[in-house]
């Protein structure tokens, strides 16, 4: 515990505090359909392809912006950045509690939530800024367990929901938004941008970044890390619902567990791979996701709530690994880096629920869907044992 205070005491507290709240709001923002999918379905009468796209969306807009916002936080700075993620949240909020009616509506509100996603590219840099090297794989870790948002979000909104409705859930989300965005002023100091502002557009720097081995190889691995828990956390609330008939608000409660699981053992994550290093706990980690993911579809509701905590908290655990990697490789471009691989792994939390209703079209069973993600582990730990047997494990030699 001394050292755990000693780290804390080592940078800027404040702005590692600033940055974990606006990373866990914007994560109760960006998950919010999801945490209201099943009153979305019932008020807007959904079909199951039509809610699985609703759900989906913000994923896939949330990893377009993360690049965005990786760059505007190198160039033009990570908080100014910060409060215009924070400020356009407040007004989508605004815009589903008054005025989305339809599903039409419901699309587009659902795409423009995607910019609390990118909250990570400018959250990750604010606190890795603020913290010498020795400490960046528990700092980011503990910035990053702000995904515990999740756990708020599926928790409360179904009974907000069920007590009003969804666009009052809407409401209440703005006001919670607003008071953030004075706190986070309060907390996080002006910074200078880390170099100036260059002609040359965002997606060339993102382009030239993703051509190292390196970043591709990491965006892999946190498409499965990371893609994996946001996507499995999206479509727990139905998972449940549709194979053990449980209500909203359990099914919620259950979603909660898992995220909570998955999110506070996140800085646990970095600060195992701090010292032992990050490919090698990931070689202990990726297995577990397969063997619990596989696991997960069984006959008794209980083994199957398990599995799915012990899947959801070792995949918070190696997002803590992978962001301890980045950090170490790149960091020079961390805001950039973060944006790229964290892109990555919201793009792999929007393909999961697609594969997983696809799969279940053609099956009948959320079984193949999951099988087939377990698959992806597979690979990923494949790569990794590659990577330890030929002892290419310095930034030097994966960034060729």
């Amino acid at each position: 515990m001394s050292e755990i205070w000693h780290i804390l005491r080592s940078g800027h507290w404040p702005s590692l505090a600033g940055a974990w709240l606006h990373l866990t709001v914007s994560f109760m923002v960006w998950l919010l359909a999801g945490a209201m999918s099943l009153s979305l379905a019932q008020d807007l009468q959904l079909s199951e392809q039509e809610l699985t796209w609703l759900v989906s969306l913000p994923l896939l807009s949330g990893a377009v912006l993360r690049m965005w916002a990786g760059w505007s936080a190198d160039r033009l700075g990570a908080r100014s950045t910060a409060l215009v993620i924070l400020v356009v949240e407040l007004l989508v909020l605004c815009w589903g509690w008054l005025g989305v009616t339809g599903y039409g509506d419901a699309l587009v509100f659902s795409v423009c939530l995607g910019v609390a996603g990118a909250s990570f590219s400018v959250t990750l840099p604010i606190a890795s800024r603020a913290y010498p090297p020795p400490a960046q794989g528990f700092v980011l870790g503990l910035v990053a367990s702000g995904n515990i948002g999740t756990v708020l979000i599926f928790f409360l909104a179904p009974r907000w929901a069920s007590a009003t409705d969804w666009h009052q859930v809407c409401g209440i989300m703005a006001g919670v938004v607003a008071a953030t965005l004075l706190l986070f002023v309060v907390a996080v100091p002006p910074t200078a941008p880390v170099v100036g502002l260059h002609a040359v557009t965002w997606w060339h720097h993102a382009a030239q970044l993703i051509r190292r081995r390196s970043a591709y190889w990491l965006c892999f691995l946190y498409a499965v890390t990371f893609g994996g828990f946001v996507g499995l956390c999206s479509v727990l609330p139905l998972m449940l619902h549709e194979v053990y008939r449980v209500d909203a608000i359990q099914a919620g409660m259950l979603a909660a567990l898992c995220g909570l699981m998955g999110s506070v053992i996140r800085p646990v994550g970095g600060y195992v791979a701090d010292r032992q290093g990050g490919l090698r706990t990931l070689y202990y980690v990726l297995p577990l996701i397969a063997g619990a993911v596989v696991a997960v579809i069984s006959p008794s509701r209980t083994m199957a709530v398990v599995m799915m905590v012990v899947a959801t908290a070792a995949m918070g655990f190696g997002n803590g690994v992978v962001f301890q990697l980045v950090a170490g490789w790149f960091p020079a471009d961390i805001g950039l880096a973060s944006g790229v691989v964290g892109a990555s792994g919201a793009v792999g939390g929007f393909l999961l629920p697609i594969l997983i209703s696809t799969a279940r079209g053609f099956s009948g069973s959320y079984e193949l869907g999951l099988w087939l993600f377990a698959g992806f582990t597979v690979c990923a730990w494949g790569t990794v044992m590659v990577a330890l047997r030929s002892d290419r494990t310095s930034p030097i030699e994966l960034s060729s």
